[in-house]
């Protein structure tokens, strides 16, 4: 059974910064690739930042490019989402999420077949 548990979220300002960490359990983390989706009130869950098994290849939403970085600890069965200039849009519930395969890191989310409980992030203006 792989269970992902996310922590790291809470309340900050605008500008501000926050990371998150999604901790996996499983001999064979290093296997799969890990993305970040984030869910706002209303709104259909979206694609945040993916990150390959090895960690040698990165993808990002264009809303958060530039801001945001993944990365990931596969010693410590880990992968962490840095967020920088955080703006009151990136208001959400944070989820990671693994793919059952080693190398889609994109937004379709049916390619993913364990999901995280989620983190609340809100950023205040």
């Amino acid at each position: 059974q792989v269970q992902l548990v996310e922590s790291g979220g809470g309340l900050v300002q605008a500008g501000g910064s926050l990371r998150l960490s999604c901790a996996a359990s499983g001999r064979t983390f290093s296997s799969y690739a890990i993305s970040w989706f984030r869910q706002a009130p209303g709104k259909e869950r979206e694609f945040v930042a993916g990150i390959t098994w090895s960690g040698g290849s990165t993808n990002y939403a264009h809303s958060v490019k530039g801001r945001f970085t993944i990365s990931r600890d596969n010693a410590k069965n880990t992968v962490y989402l840095q967020m920088n200039s955080l703006k009151p849009e990136d208001t959400a519930v944070y989820y990671c999420a693994r793919q059952p395969g080693s190398d889609y890191i994109g937004p379709l989310t049916l390619k993913y077949d364990y999901w995280g409980q989620g983190t609340q992030v809100t950023v205040s203006s």
